[in-house]
């Protein structure tokens, strides 16, 4: 499991949106947090190094001596010392906040948060900030994990049996297939001797097949000494597997996602419009990404 959580915070409002998230998994796990703040090398004065240290220590306050904290000032460039940093330590979980947009609008390209989740091989937790009714804590009850039948979606699933065991977490396994109409298109003329395919059954077979996948990956889970793991299988249309996750979250209180990238470091390596990427940049809430190792 994580032996400390890193969180980078630039000052702003945005960034303490992480906060409530950590202070929970914090609290829950028994492990410490390192609070960092990163200046540009373009301000290094020591005036700016104290301003930084001593608003680091009034979040470092704001936990309530809960659990055991630290903090740093670093120079440099952000993303690169965050990502760094970290890399010492591979069972580091770093805690960030997003911008979150919603919609087709997309993160501003070269973000710091997006950085770090390409180029990190650590475990990263994207936050989307709530700014509604402050607080302390986020209350977290249902892990959501998104399986499409691969090792690689799979590989999320030993941090996760961890974070359900000791902080007392609900499982949903989601599965998400996508609908084959029990019905070619209007105007669907096949060509002479053209055979064509039952769609019904089809989709019959597919509905099967996930549901009995599902049903044999919270099996295993349960064997494993986690009580309360839900198979859920779902359907998407024509907007995607993300979509319909998203609309899950939206549908499910006090959640948090837990999702694999495709396990290399290093920047352009997440393939443009991958279902994961698509999650974090439009799903409210927050989002756990795993990198396999």
């Amino acid at each position: 499991m994580y032996s400390k959580i890193l969180i980078p915070l630039d000052g702003s409002k945005l960034a303490e949106g992480v906060l409530p998230y950590a202070r929970t998994l914090a609290k829950g796990l028994g492990i410490p947090v390192d609070l960092m703040h990163v200046n540009d090398p373009s301000d290094s004065t020591a005036g700016a190094q104290v301003m930084a240290s001593e608003y680091l220590n009034i979040i470092i306050e704001s936990f309530g001596g809960t659990v055991a904290m630290r903090s740093r000032v670093e120079m440099g460039n952000a993303a690169g010392t965050i990502i760094g940093i970290a890399a010492a330590q591979p069972d580091t979980l770093i805690a960030m906040a997003t911008r979150g947009y919603s919609g087709p609008k997309r993160w501003l390209l070269g973000s710091v948060a997006e950085k770090v989740l390409r180029a990190a091989a650590n475990h990263v937790l994207l936050v989307r900030p709530d700014y509604g009714e402050p607080r302390l804590e986020a209350k977290l009850t249902t892990v959501l994990v998104p399986l499409d039948g691969t090792k690689l979606a799979e590989a999320v699933l030993p941090a996760i049996r961890e974070l359900a065991l000791r902080l007392a977490l609900q499982i949903v396994l989601v599965r998400v297939t996508r609908r084959i109409y029990s019905a070619p298109p209007e105007g669907f003329l096949p060509l002479f001797g053209a055979h064509v395919p039952n769609f019904k059954k089809l989709w019959e077979e597919a509905d099967a097949e996930a549901n009995a996948y599902l049903i044999e990956k919270a099996k295993q889970l349960r064997q494993q000494g986690l009580t309360q793991v839900t198979p859920l299988a779902l359907e998407c249309g024509v907007d995607g597997a993300a979509a319909a996750i998203i609309d899950l979250v939206k549908d499910t209180p006090d959640n948090f996602v837990a999702m694999c990238t495709h396990g290399e470091s290093g920047i352009g390596n997440w393939l443009v419009g991958s279902v994961t990427e698509r999650v974090v940049r439009h799903t409210t809430g927050a989002v756990l990404v795993i990198r396999p190792r």
